[in-house]
């Protein structure tokens, strides 16, 4: 199987500070894979309070996670701060991805990187729907580099 390559952009929008507790960690005292997508799942949520919005009501529509890669480049472990940078990117028509990369705070050491498929859902249809103009236009502000 050919591994995931994945490239990161120059710059981010958004970072976010978490510290790793007993409880994100397996048997091999290291980051669980299941609790690496949990704190991208928390970074996600403030992401969209960074905007003004709560992830479950963004402009009248809900967000669901279409899809999410994600490439291991070292461990964590218990009791370091993780920094998790995010930037919106590859618009459509229902969503964007939402890039990630997460590095230890204190030594820079990078542990994974990756992107969230973002999806927007009318909560009367349970369909996907159109990104809100004023969603997207905000998000597209976040996506160009200052």
């Amino acid at each position: 199987m050919a591994r995931i390559v994945f490239d990161l952009p120059a710059h981010f929008a958004f970072s976010t500070e978490m510290q790793i507790y007993i409880s994100h960690v397996n048997q091999g005292g290291h980051l669980d894979n299941a609790q690496l997508l949990s704190l991208v799942s928390e970074a996600r949520v403030r992401f969209f309070q960074s905007l003004g919005y709560r992830e479950a009501d963004v402009a009248g529509f809900s967000t669901v996670v279409g899809d999410i890669v994600a490439q291991y480049k070292s461990e964590a472990f218990h009791g370091e701060t993780l920094c998790v940078e995010m930037l919106p990117a590859d618009f459509n028509r229902y969503g964007f991805d939402l890039i990630f990369r997460m590095s230890e705070k204190t030594q820079g050491r990078e542990v994974a990187r990756g992107k969230v498929g973002i999806v927007f859902v009318s909560r009367a249809e349970q369909r996907p729907a159109p990104i809100p103009e004023p969603v997207r236009l905000l998000l597209l502000q976040r996506a160009t580099p200052r």
